[in-house]
């Protein structure tokens, strides 16, 4: 006799990972059962991660005319005086819609939601203790732990949530700080920096490392830092921190060395681990490693235990909401029994700091160390007929081509909406497509893509002898395929 379920999938988590999940199998006609701690949808991601953090952002470019003031000059600002209410006004509003269109999504695809603190009975069981400390049992044929992260916090940081602070809490700050030291020069770390420094905030930037964003295109790295240091942003890398004191009612880092950097407010960002804590996951034979991370079949998604999967920032790199998703819709494909649609080859990364980073594909130093024949081209944003109207004054996309086979190998953005451009090398990328083909594209004009037909121009010109079309790209057919062009140009420098 087949053993008889309540759910066909429990999704613990609501977050980018645990809603794709839920929808994917609802449309597979399972039963599903959400289930979240928070009592309002949406996860991290909604309430304290995402979504708020990039609406602080777009927030603070507007009301600072930050994205103005190469045309009308750093004292330009769109509102004068901008306080803490202003940034909470419309964080507010995004996150009511974000939550009112999740619930709408879930309502209309017959998922169930339950709010409360889960925990593993067994590894087809649930107990879910509600606020009000109610508990119930529910059972799934298949569950997917999709509960996200939370901010690192060692015992030896005294956070306090006004002066001393983790990621949280800069969502819910009650005044802007004049000051602001950032510990930890990573991806969280780096976007907040920015996002203040856009505010006139004098913020520095702490880490042990010597370099920032390793693994990032270097030569993006130090285009994004040279624009970091012209907006008066202070490194002070390669020291680790020893202690944080409080003196005068302001944080006081102390650096090994004993260099002290004083500011209104210290953010201390040392990574984020797996909130999975209070799950007993003993009772349903996982176990976490030392940073809460479940380990995953990374075609699958699901863990040493059949019946559990887990997808999103609890299984670590590279933790964004946009592959989470696709983890999610995979994991549910593998417990619904159809088919395991293959993970894109190719999916792009974004930092969305002051300015934007975003990259798809192989950086320059990985294409060195593979040894693979390349050449790049390069666009810089004031040169396009779009920076100009806007007046951007730095950025730049960078593409690296195989020489031997003209395939695209990467793309690498910084500058003023990195983050939708990435998306054309993407799907050049994916598609294992040329270079030629930004050369022979129409993009809109004016526009910020048509840095892609530059950057490529740029790269024809290094590798075409100069007396033939002097630099211009000849005709080529459709049908001419990247290896024969490439043969081509060799038989051309032979």
């Amino acid at each position: 006799m087949a053993e008889s379920f309540d759910y066909d999938l429990i999704v613990i988590g609501s977050g980018p990972s645990g809603r794709r999940a839920a929808v994917q199998a609802s449309k597979f006609g399972r039963s599903v059962l959400i289930i979240d701690r928070r009592g309002q949808l949406g996860g991290v991601s909604v309430h304290t991660g995402t979504i708020p953090s990039k609406t602080l952002r777009e927030t603070v470019l507007n009301l600072t005319g930050w994205r103005e003031r190469g045309i009308y000059g750093i004292n330009y600002r769109v509102k004068q005086d901008i306080g803490a209410q202003d940034l909470d006004m419309r964080l507010g509003k995004t996150l009511q819609d974000e939550v009112d269109i999740l619930e709408h999504q879930f309502l209309r695809n017959g998922i169930t939601v339950e709010y409360g603190d889960a925990k593993f009975v067994d590894a087809h069981t649930v107990e879910i203790e509600s606020e009000d400390k109610n508990r119930r049992r529910v059972s799934g044929k298949a569950i997917v732990v999709a509960v996200g992260s939370v901010p690192h916090r060692p015992r030896n940081i005294p956070f306090d949530g006004k002066r001393v602070i983790d990621s949280d809490g800069m969502v819910s700050l009650e005044r802007i700080p004049r000051s602001l030291t950032v510990v930890g020069a990573g991806v969280i770390g780096i976007e907040y920096a920015t996002i203040f420094s856009a505010l006139d905030v004098r913020v520095t930037i702490i880490d042990q490392r010597e370099h920032i964003l390793d693994f990032i295109d270097h030569e993006v790295v130090d285009e994004f830092v040279h624009q970091l240091r012209d907006q008066s942003v202070n490194f002070r890398l390669g020291s680790a921190l020893e202690s944080i004191v409080i003196e005068a009612e302001q944080p006081v880092a102390i650096l090994e060395g004993g260099r002290r950097v004083r500011a209104d407010v210290l953010l201390y960002t040392g990574g984020r681990q797996g909130a999975t804590a209070g799950l007993n996951l003993a009772a349903a034979g996982l176990e976490a490693d030392n940073r809460g991370r479940l380990t995953v079949d990374p075609v699958t998604f699901q863990t040493s235990v059949p019946s559990i999967y887990a997808t999103g920032d609890v299984i670590g790199f590279p933790a964004l909401a946009s592959t989470s998703m696709e983890q999610g819709r995979i994991a549910a494909c593998h417990a619904c029994g159809q088919p395991v649609p293959p993970a894109p080859k190719f999916f792009p990364y974004g930092i969305y700091s002051v300015p934007e980073i975003s990259m798809v594909g192989m950086t320059e130093e990985e294409v060195r160390k593979k040894k693979i024949p390349y050449e790049t081209g390069i666009a810089r944003f004031r040169e396009t007929s779009r920076g100009q109207i806007m007046g951007e004054r730095g950025g730049f996309l960078k593409i690296i081509v195989c020489l031997e086979t003209h395939r695209l190998l990467g793309v690498h953005i910084v500058g003023e909406a990195a983050t939708e451009l990435i998306h054309i090398g993407q799907a050049v990328l994916n598609f294992d497509g040329s270079f030629e083909y930004f050369i022979e594209a129409t993009f809109n004009y004016p526009t910020f893509a048509e840095a892609y037909k530059s950057a490529a121009l740029d790269v024809w010109n290094r590798i075409t002898p100069r007396h033939e079309g002097e630099g211009e790209p000849p005709a080529v057919s459709p049908e001419e395929s990247a290896p024969r062009r490439a043969k081509k140009v060799s038989a051309e420098k032979g």
